[in-house]
């Protein structure tokens, strides 16, 4: 394991609030939000050695209207405080020196749904949207075969941003248990002004992020879970349905959102409960 150096104690700190929030109300989350805002980790993998040419700051100046819309204010204004203090954000110096931009969430602030990915690929990176390359283009026809429009939810991701690759590396990696945890009051916050009532977590990272759960997805997916009480159901990310075309593996997915839609009263017509079936 990478040693930390003086960012060790932080990390577990953030862990352990990590641990105590999941169990708190909604309205905790703007506590650790504010407890990030202060902090300043040095994610050193050496013993610190004299800078050679200034650094830029590891945490964001943030007005103080910001810091009062946080807790208080319309949700607009809230998701705008806390969207002036998540763009700037430099907490993690690996994120910050590889990304283009910080992709912070899009769509209806009273979505009764509110889907969570683990963090952006490379056309997020680019265009500053969560789930708008091949899987985000999967997930909007879920959400239409849902008898919904992407305007009708919420959709944000564990981590703000995308995770570094080695230089011409093609693909994405899994965001680090740390980073995740760096983030997450980000996301907690956009629960906390959202308040939806069923969150769908995107893949199996998304579930460790948000709750620290590890066990596979086919044991995951099909349960009820929660955070912060409010329902929360794991299924396979859209791009796990892109890497496999099997119609089974479709069905089981399908067969989670159905489970969302009774959730959620959404009416069901026999078309939608047939789909992928033979």
């Amino acid at each position: 394991m990478t040693p930390f150096n003086s960012g060790l104690d932080l990390v577990i700190e953030q862990l352990t609030a990590q641990k105590r929030l999941l169990h708190r109300a909604p309205s905790a989350a703007p506590e650790l939000l504010q407890k990030l805002l202060q902090t300043k980790p040095q994610h050193a993998t050496t013993a610190p050695t004299a800078p050679t040419a200034p650094t830029a700051p590891t945490a964001p100046t943030v007005p103080s209207a910001a810091n009062s819309f946080l807790t208080s204010g319309s949700k607009q204004e809230r998701i705008e405080a806390l969207r002036a203090i998540a763009l700037p954000c430099t907490k993690c110096p690996q994120l910050v020196a590889s990304r283009t931009q910080v992709v912070f969430g899009v769509g209806q602030l009273d979505a009764d749904l509110m889907f969570v990915g683990e963090a952006p690929g490379e056309d997020e990176d680019l265009q500053g949207e969560p789930f708008v390359g091949k899987a985000g283009q999967l997930l909007t026809k879920m959400i239409q075969a849902m008898g919904l429009q992407r305007d009708d939810v919420y959709i944000a991701n564990v981590v703000k941003c995308r995770p570094n690759m080695p230089p011409n590396t093609p693909g994405n990696r899994k965001p680090t248990s740390i980073e995740m945890a760096t983030c997450l009051p980000y996301l907690l916050e956009q629960i906390d002004i959202v308040r939806p009532r069923v969150i769908v977590a995107l893949g199996l990272t998304a579930v460790e992020g948000l709750i620290g759960e590890t066990r596979p997805m086919n044991q995951l997916r099909g349960q009820w879970l929660h955070l912060l009480g409010t329902p929360l159901l794991p299924t396979y990310h859209p791009a796990y349905l892109l890497r496999n075309q099997a119609t089974s593996e479709k069905r089981k997915v399908w067969e989670d959102l159905l489970m969302v839609m009774e959730k959620l009263a959404i009416p069901i017509s026999e078309k939608q409960r047939n789909f992928f079936t033979r």
